[in-house]
């Protein structure tokens, strides 16, 4: 299949940036549709991007023909009901992060595609970018050897004007704080380079809202590698960053300080000796990392359907973003630390919203 193929985008909040990135993508991909709880916004896309239909009615979108992919950009706790409606109706699903509110529920998905003739894609734009990229492969070809540590930093600014959004800092709605709608992207950026953890000892707090979902959290990890690694999280940092640091045998790299794309360039390679520095030109020279961000995640998408090859992010990808934010939350509870995988056996398996005073809240915060 190499046709281009016809979306329809819901939800127009960061939904706008998916149809931008669709319209870098015209070849491959025709925006047929929007829609969005707020006709006017719905209208508003579909004058800027000469859209043929919009409606502020998920069901009537989904009865119209002439639509291959939804694309569900709603906010989160309206994801799994939305994707489960488009892979029934025989449609391709994309879903933004984070893709469920529980294990159980990513699961059920899982299922619901399997059942279906299209596929899921969960969003992870982060890993796309030509940093990342070239790192990813001295990782896959050995050139990096194993891993000993990595550092992953998450510093982002939230304000108050941000959570005057009625759907934020709920758990309800949103599914979770920093660990889950914000800091997940580089914890996912550590997963899809070393590997996923076997144990996790998390702190959450809530120190910069008054919200109900943690704003901060450090949480410390023993890799399925044996590698170690420590994340931290603020949504109250008055420069925001993000920042990978990962300790390999032949190699050290550190990503940049772009908040909002850390898997772009420039990333710093520092090889260990010589033979090493040899070895990564030689690994790296004539490869093409491509694109970046949402264009370079729809393209590849775009490009396993046509090939009938695996997708570039899989419903497992988003299963394992979930599990770490299960067992941060279980870890928060408990005050220990929790064993990976997580299966049907887990307390959390079904729900991984933290209990009543497992996160610790700053004075005069509700």
């Amino acid at each position: 299949m190499s046709e281009r193929l016809r979306v329809a985008v819901v939800g127009l909040g960061i939904g706008f940036q998916h149809l931008g990135a669709y319209r870098k993508l015209s070849d491959r991909f025709e925006i047929a549709a929007v829609c969005d709880a707020d006709r006017s916004r719905a209208e508003l896309a579909q004058g800027i991007f000469r859209v043929p239909f919009a409606t502020a009615d998920f069901d009537a979108l989904l009865a119209r023909d002439g639509v291959d992919v939804v694309d569900v950009c709603t906010p989160p706790g309206l994801h799994v009901p939305m994707v489960r409606a488009a892979l029934a109706s025989g449609r391709h699903a994309i879903c933004e992060k984070p893709l469920a509110g529980s294990l159980a529920d990513v699961d059920e998905l899982a299922a619901c595609e399997a059942a279906s003739r299209g596929r899921l894609l969960p969003i992870f734009q982060y890993r796309f970018g030509r940093g990342v990229a070239r790192l990813r492969r001295l990782v896959a070809e050995g050139v990096a050897g194993r891993c000993y540590l990595a550092t992953v930093e998450t510093a982002w600014r939230r304000t108050a004007d941000y959570y005057a959004v009625p759907w934020r800092g709920r758990f309800d709605t949103e599914l979770g704080g920093v660990c889950t709608s914000h800091a997940i992207h580089a914890h996912d950026l550590l997963y899809s380079l070393c590997g996923p953890a076997r144990s996790v000892h998390a702190r959450l707090a809530t120190r910069v809202n008054p919200i109900e979902t943690e704003d901060c959290a450090v949480v410390s990890l023993e890799l399925a590698s044996g590698a170690l690694a420590a994340l931290s999280a603020t949504l109250g940092s008055a420069r925001e960053i993000s920042r990978l640091r990962l300790c390999f045998e032949h190699l050290t790299a550190e990503s940049s300080l772009e908040a909002y794309a850390p898997g772009a360039e420039p990333w710093t390679l520092t090889p260990a000796s010589a033979d090493a520095a040899r070895r990564i030109e030689e690994c790296l020279a004539g490869f093409d990392p491509g694109g970046e961000g949402f264009v370079g995640q729809l393209a590849a998408f775009h490009a396993a359907l046509a090939s009938d090859a695996p997708l570039p992010v899989g419903v497992a990808d988003a299963r394992a973003a979930l599990e770490l934010v299960t067992a941060i939350y279980h870890s928060a509870d408990t005050g220990a630390a929790v064993a990976l995988p997580i299966g049907p056996g887990h307390p959390k398996y079904a729900g991984f919203r933290p209990a009543e005073g497992a996160i610790h809240r700053a004075d005069g915060l509700a």
